[in-house]
């Protein structure tokens, strides 16, 4: 499945959901489904600047595609961590950074956040690019 079909499908998962009741609680559920996060890998280089919460997240390359694990203590961002690692992980770097991430605004996501929030959702989207950049370079 591409980038842009999983976006498109969580568009339209979060657009059937009536309220944002509904849908926070469909961002809660997403973070708990994340893999359990290696305590190996909770550490400060791995840590997302720009979060009021504490998020960390940690990249591998394998076989040309970038595959992300990420955590959170606090539940919405661990959430907001999950749709992105669901959406971006196991994509080339090149796909990474040549989506949109358009489909947040799709979502309603961004009305719906604090500030606070929002600001880290965005140094989170920032990382997830950085590391794609990363690995882009690397292999050119």
């Amino acid at each position: 499945m591409t980038i842009q079909e999983k976006q498109k499908e969580l568009v339209e998962e979060f657009n059937a959901l009536l309220d944002w009741e509904d849908k926070y609680a469909e961002i809660i559920k997403m973070g708990r489904n994340l893999s359990p996060f290696p305590e190996e890998h909770r550490t400060e280089k791995n840590k997302i600047q720009g979060c009021q919460s504490q998020v960390w997240i940690f990249p591998e390359f394998n076989d040309g595609k970038v595959h992300f694990h990420a955590d959170s203590d606090a539940m919405i961002v661990k959430g907001l961590i999950a749709i992105l690692v669901k959406v971006y992980s196991g994509h080339t770097p090149e796909e990474i950074t040549q989506s949109s991430n358009d489909f947040l605004t799709e979502m309603g996501i961004a009305n719906h956040l604090s500030p606070t929030r929002k600001n880290g959702l965005g140094a989170m989207l920032k990382q997830i690019q950085l590391y794609a950049v990363a690995f882009n370079a690397m292999n050119n």
